[in-house]
């Protein structure tokens, strides 16, 4: 392969034994000790040549023995990294080092790290500990390690696809939206290059019936058997909820993400099997779907550029949105077009996360959502959305009742929880369904989270730690809760449309002392939109079957101010402080008049076309 023998080329001959591929990345195994101590000024000069990511790796006859690199990282590493586990892949010469604080594994300036590697000749791998156990994030790694041959073949392979020679099939860039074009869910966007198809996001619609549910993908323009790649903005359903029904159907390909969205993703898709299971619904994907999406992951950091189909590179920069979120920038060809596709997005600090990520240095297309893109959809500021939770939960707390907020499980759960701990808030809080298993996974990336809660963190004032917070494990114990008064439930789902929180809902509608607060989106038609819009009757559908109507006479209220998504006012100003201003705004993900309304609002202010496509439109880039 022409990529390979360049880098062997620019490589002294006798230090080599093989190069190979594991996905973009080029793996060069020496069988020289010297070398593999000093190579990093000659990788670094051939990196900058062929501008390809390469790690040298020793030959597994020059490692020491297994027992004697334990002992030896153990008396490197401070006792108080503490570390938990070290676990080795003898096939690629790596050596995993799982620990609940990596800095330390680390040490000042990388000495640690590198004298692991020069004293075991084993490559490390550090992985973090989460301060809450976390079956999902313990499985995902059992799992790769025991696949790892399955792993080391599949990379192999995929770079042999990226790199090997592929002749243009089109003379074209065009997209065609499949799920999420002039709706909310199901979100998936077909890319078509004249030598790649790709999908970004595919999601499913929550309370969704029939074929509505998932993408259309009995479109002629898609076959699972041709697509290069499917990546992956984040982990909400109804942009990741459909991947496990493509490897279903026999999609072996590559599936890109970060790491913290392929913990919560899987996270959701167990936990979508579990409830449609209880609820006597066929799911649309079983576990095998779910494992075999987790076996061809391939997770990227935010800034890693790393080709992913022979004439498409990509990076995952922050979206601001969730835990891991990301705006895929999809550079195609040699310079001939750039994507930004921004959604879901926050353009504004939260108490979790940063702003969305701007200085894309190019951009020709820009794909963003509408979900609050409305002429009317402009949100209070931050703080005043913030405040006004706080004293409505504090007169709760006043009158002796209960708080039941509904509420996704990722992000919006925690951001809840850190807004209450920052206000001092004394009571109990209860986590209902997976909100539990969903801090898990934030307390393992913690650098995923905005500046200041790092600091936070790391110096011990980690909000999902606070002693307020109690989980609900057991119908036995849900039912305890509603005596322990006064105190705050936080439930899923966020929409109402299923899970724990309608058996809160159906035991404590009744006491107008207790006070029902939305944190999030409720999609049209779920019960969460319907109690907006002024039903005081409310549907309840027993444990056996039968539905009865319950009065609601709690408070009801609505904070907008707390949404994960840019308002109106966001979306504009996200787009005029891009670093490079796009050609062309294609506004997808909202209801139909919102993406109409934004559309226009982008045109008349920014002078850039600006269009609001509904699904099956194909639109041509270039």
């Amino acid at each position: 392969m022409e990529i390979l023998e360049k880098v062997k080329s620019l490589l002294p001959k006798e230090v080599i034994s093989r190069i190979e591929l594991e996905g973009s990345e080029i793996i060069v195994y020496t069988k020289d000790r010297e070398f593999f101590k000093t190579h990093e000024e000659t990788i670094r000069e051939i990196v900058g040549q062929i501008k390809k990511r390469i790690e040298v790796r020793p030959e597994k006859n020059l490692t020491i023995d297994e027992e004697a690199t334990k002992e030896i990282i153990k008396q490197l590493v401070p006792e108080d990294a503490k570390i938990k586990s070290i676990y080795f892949e003898p096939e690629r010469s790596l050596v995993f080092i799982v620990a609940a604080k990596p800095g330390l594994v680390i040490g000042r300036g990388g000495e640690t790290f590198r004298r692991i590697r020069s004293e075991t000749f084993w490559v490390p791998r550090i992985e973090r500990v989460p301060a809450i156990d976390s079956n999902v994030v313990d499985g995902i790694r059992k799992m790769m390690h025991s696949e790892s041959k399955f792993r080391k073949d599949f990379l192999n392979g995929i770079g042999e696809k990226i790199f090997g020679e592929t002749k243009a099939k089109r003379d074209w860039i065009r997209i065609i939206g499949m799920g999420g074009w002039g709706e909310v869910g199901r979100s998936c966007t077909l890319i078509e290059t004249p030598k790649s198809k790709v999908i970004i996001d595919c999601g499913i619609k929550a309370g969704a019936t029939n074929s509505e549910v998932y993408p259309i993908f009995n479109t002629k323009e898609f076959d699972y058997g041709e697509l290069d790649a499917i990546i992956i903005s984040h982990s909400h359903l109804d942009h990741c909820g459909a991947v496990p029904i493509l490897y279903e159907y026999g999609y072996s390909g590559p599936l890109y993400m970060t790491t913290p969205t392929l913990d919560l993703a899987t996270l959701l898709w167990l936990d979508y099997i579990d409830v449609m299971q209880k609820g006597t619904t066929t799911p649309l994907f079983t576990a095998k779907g779910v494992k075999d999406a987790v076996k061809h992951a391939i997770t990227l950091e935010y800034g890693e550029v790393s080709d992913v189909a022979p004439d498409v590179r990509l990076t995952f920069q922050s979206s601001g949105h969730i835990l891991g979120s990301s705006s895929p920038h999809l550079h195609i060809g040699e310079g001939l077009h750039n994507i930004v596709y921004a959604l879901d997005q926050k353009f504004g600090r939260t108490t979790l996360l940063d702003p969305a990520f701007t200085d894309f240095q190019r951009i020709e297309t820009l794909i963003i959502e509408s979900t609050y893109g409305g002429k009317d959809d402009i949100m209070p500021l931050r703080a005043e959305a913030e405040r006004q939770l706080i004293d409505i939960v504090n007169k709760t707390m006043e009158r002796n009742g209960i708080v039941l907020i509904p509420s996704f499980s990722v992000e919006r759960a925690q951001e809840v929880m850190a807004i209450l701990v920052e206000n001092g808030l004394q009571h109990n809080v209860y986590l209902d369904g997976m909100i539990w298993d969903a801090n898990g996974i934030f307390t393992a990336y913690p650098e995923y989270l905005s500046r200041n809660m790092q600091k936070k963190i790391f110096n011990g004032q980690d909000p999902f730690l606070s002693p307020i917070f109690k989980r609900i494990a057991s119908q036995q114990e849900r039912e305890k809760v509603w005596d322990d008064k006064p105190c705050v439930i936080v439930s899923t789902s966020g929409m109402m449309t299923g899970g724990p929180v309608l058996q809160h809902l159906q035991a404590l509608a009744e006491d107008p002392k207790n006070t029902l607060i939305f944190v999030g989106y409720q999609s049209e038609g779920s019960l969460g939109r319907r109690i907006q819009k002024g039903w005081r009757e409310v549907p309840i559908r027993t444990e056996n079957g039968k539905t009865i109507s319950i009065p609601l006479n709690m408070e009801v209220y609505t904070s907008d101010g707390l949404s994960g998504h840019s308002d109106r006012n966001q979306l504009l100003s996200f787009i005029g402080r891009l670093s490079s201003r796009p050609s062309k705004v294609i506004c997808v993900h909202g209801e139909s008049q919102k993406t109409i309304e934004l559309a226009r609002a982008i045109n008349r202010i920014f002078r850039i076309e600006a269009i609001a496509p509904k699904n099956l439109e194909t639109i041509r880039l270039k």
